[in-house]
């Protein structure tokens, strides 16, 4: 009797066997297709370093951080925070969003890393960094005027119609690089008490613009 084909014993294989062989050939497959590269580096002290790009990453992102995301109007708080308590990452203090490309150096198109992430699925980014975080971060692309949003699930970066889009952060450095400045305050509203009194009988009363919660003043 002819000896069986591996076709032919893969079909007698119960479904489960033939998920788990299709899934080992993949692997090996990706193994022997992806990129060889050095490992990256923990240095212990919440930093992380890819010696293949020359980029140092924060080993802990925005939702470990401070369980909140934070819109793309409001992600400089984070970044901010971040380069402030710089003894907690580093010691240093030029901490920024990734751009596009340095936020897909993160991504495994293998799939063979694999990151838990806060819901307990895995998406592909190295599992050197820390898990339990969220897979998105803005990136450098986003403004203003268009919102951008990278999903490190699908290696994607995802335009959205409106500003009402919340995302964790990934932070990155590079040797050499400047200090990223603090985002100037907001102006400090004027003190009732410090503003001069005017005569009744020199000057109408003229009601003051009310504030809405947004910040805006309508009359």
């Amino acid at each position: 009797m002819a000896e069986n084909s591996p076709s032919t014993e893969e079909k007698q294989l119960s479904p489960a066997e033939k998920a788990k062989l299709a899934a080992a050939k993949k692997a090996e497959a990706a193994k022997k297709a992806g990129p060889v590269g050095d490992p990256l580096v923990d240095h212990g002290d919440g930093t992380i370093t890819d010696p293949n790009s020359g980029l140092t990453w924060k080993k802990t992102d925005a939702w470990l951080d401070k369980k909140q995301f934070y819109t793309w109007q409001e992600h400089k708080q984070y970044v901010d925070w971040v380069n402030k308590n710089k003894d907690q990452f580093g010691g240093h203090d030029n901490w920024r969003i990734p751009t596009k490309a340095e936020a897909l150096t993160l991504f495994d198109k293998t799939g063979v890393k694999q990151l838990m992430d806060k819901n307990g699925t895995f998406y592909p980014i190295d599992p050197i960094f820390e898990p339990g975080g969220a897979s998105n971060t803005w990136i450098t692309e986003c403004s203003d005027e268009k919102i951008i949003r990278m999903d490190l699930k699908i290696g994607l970066d995802t335009p959205y119609p409106t500003n009402d889009v919340w995302s964790s952060m990934r932070l990155v450095r590079k040797e050499g690089e400047a200090t990223v400045k603090a985002s100037a305050p907001a102006p400090a509203e004027a003190n009732p008490e410090e503003v001069p009194e005017v005569k009744a009988e020199t000057a109408e009363a003229t009601p003051g613009p009310v504030k809405k919660s947004s910040g805006n003043f309508v009359s």
